[in-house]
């Protein structure tokens, strides 16, 4: 008896795994195929990108790896695009649609780590990929290359253009991008990011908005004549004090960060000068420009107090997500094509730890297919400037499973699983999802209307102003 029932489950899993490839059509198998004959490469760029850990404007090398790779399989590459040296845009094809995919490569500071599951820094306070973003670009890469194989065989008509994006963790280097118009001639735009799940993202995010905040007082003795000096930190303390009152009367939906950068340098002077990095963010722009004209009009009130001169200049800010749900709808399906991913016995060993160093429970990676979520009002988390773009093109975003459940995001311990085969299977399909997407958008017309015309009418009115200053980005010099 229990021979036949075996049987029974082995033969039902047959047809079952015989149902699931038959719908998956040939072109779809060709890309499938174009992501495995890559496979290789694009997980020796992912790991090199990884091993330099370039921060925000300083990706010389990782966006140099990805431009070239794109420049060898026949793209055209357009670099140091909207003033930004790090920035390119890779092109095939003639005519239309248009279909994008965004690639970031930027590290975080002080969070270097050895693709272990325990916390080991390869260089203690160095950088590391602790967004996975060493993923992001190479896999969207991959997606690019498997279209334009595609295109070049005559199976599918228009351009894919793959846009390398630098420096999303800290000024927001899309917002320059969009500024220059590189998304203007796109029909249809596709991110992803890595994450702890496999989902069409179907969530908005959070706008922010950055300023720096300098005050400027008179230095003197602390002791021998502390009243000849005005203390540029008093202003600084009183402002932050401000601040974290100011909490009590905001919506719940509003978030305020600071980072102090400089409050003086020794114990025996009155500072002169302090300067602290601010961030306001809440779920739409409309919600945060009020708070942060606030936030503005507060750095006043702690010079007058403190008796310093002081100056707030902007840095960049970021638009909310704008979610396309028919495009997600597109994604789902493709995600239910290819099925959940699965692991080795030696991966989920390697995710388990993971999860117990960082106090978590013990279950390895999800990469279930869930069912397509509704979006929700106010969706909390974090802020991308994948927004910017989505405000200038019908945008279609993935998630996919790169690390394992619950793991902290910007930690050593995403680092960690970047830098081997969870981070790398995740990549490869993420490559499979997004061309598959791109190649419903080439091959339906019909699809593609209903993604823009969602997107027309998600933007409604609202005229997209970028929230950056006047001139060129802050690229820093060496």
């Amino acid at each position: 008896m229990k021979t036949k029932l075996l049987l029974i489950v082995a033969l039902c899993f047959t047809i079952t795994t015989s149902f699931s490839q038959k719908k998956i059509g040939k072109t779809k198998k060709a890309i499938i195929s174009s992501v495995e004959n890559h496979k290789k490469d694009l997980i020796n760029i992912s790991d090199e990108i990884w091993s330099l850990a370039e921060t925000a404007f300083e990706e010389n090398k990782s966006s140099k790896l990805l431009a070239d790779y794109a420049e060898k399989q026949g793209f055209k590459v357009e670099r140091g695009v909207a003033g930004i040296p790090t920035a390119f845009v890779a092109t095939y094809g003639s005519g239309r649609p248009v279909i994008s995919v965004l690639g970031e490569f930027d590290a975080l500071p002080g969070i270097s780590q050895k693709a272990k599951p325990t916390k080991d820094p390869i260089n203690e306070g160095e950088p590391g990929h602790g967004c996975g973003h060493n993923l992001f670009g190479s896999a969207s890469l991959g997606a690019a290359i498997a279209i334009k194989e595609l295109i070049e065989s005559g199976k599918i008509k228009g351009t894919v253009k793959f846009f390398g994006t630098p420096s999303e963790e800290k000024y927001f280097g899309k917002i320059w991008m969009v500024r220059a118009g590189l998304w203007n001639d796109v029909d249809v735009n596709i991110s992803w990011h890595p994450s702890a799940e496999i989902k069409a993202d179907v969530q908005s995010s959070l706008a922010l908005v950055d300023f720096k905040i300098e005050f400027y007082g008179q230095s003197a003795h602390a002791s021998a004549d502390p009243w000849n000096g005005r203390s540029a930190s008093d202003a600084l303390e009183l402002y932050t004090t401000g601040i974290n009152y100011y909490r009590e009367h905001v919506k719940p939906t509003v978030r305020m960060h600071y980072h102090i950068q400089d409050a003086g340098k020794v114990v025996n002077v009155v500072p002169d000068y302090a300067r602290l990095w601010m961030r306001v963010r809440d779920t739409k722009r409309s919600g945060l420009m009020p708070v942060y004209e606030q936030a503005m009009k507060m750095a006043e009130g702690a010079a007058i107090l403190a008796n310093v001169d002081y100056k707030v200049s902007l840095i960049s800010g970021i638009y909310e997500v704008l979610v396309n749900r028919e495009g997600g709808k597109i994604m789902q399906n493709n995600l239910e094509l290819l099925g959940p991913i699965s692991y080795t016995d030696e991966e989920i060993s390697f995710g388990k730890k993971i999860q117990e160093a960082t106090g978590k429970k013990q279950i390895g990676m999800d990469s279930t297919i869930k069912p397509l979520k509704e979006t929700r009002e106010n969706p909390g988390g974090g802020s991308t400037d994948v927004g910017d773009v989505s405000w200038n093109v019908a945008n279609i975003n993935l998630g996919v499973t790169t690390a394992p459940k619950d793991t902290p995001w910007h930690s050593w311990a995403v680092v960690a699983c970047g830098g081997m085969s969870i981070g790398h299977k995740g990549m490869l399909y993420a490559s499979k999802a997004m061309a598959m997407t791109m190649l419903d958008l080439f091959e339906n017309p019909e699809l593609l209307k209903k993604v823009k015309d969602e997107y027309v009418k998600r933007k409604g009115s609202e005229v997209y102003k970028a929230i950056i200053p006047d001139g060129p980005p802050p690229i820093p010099v060496n």
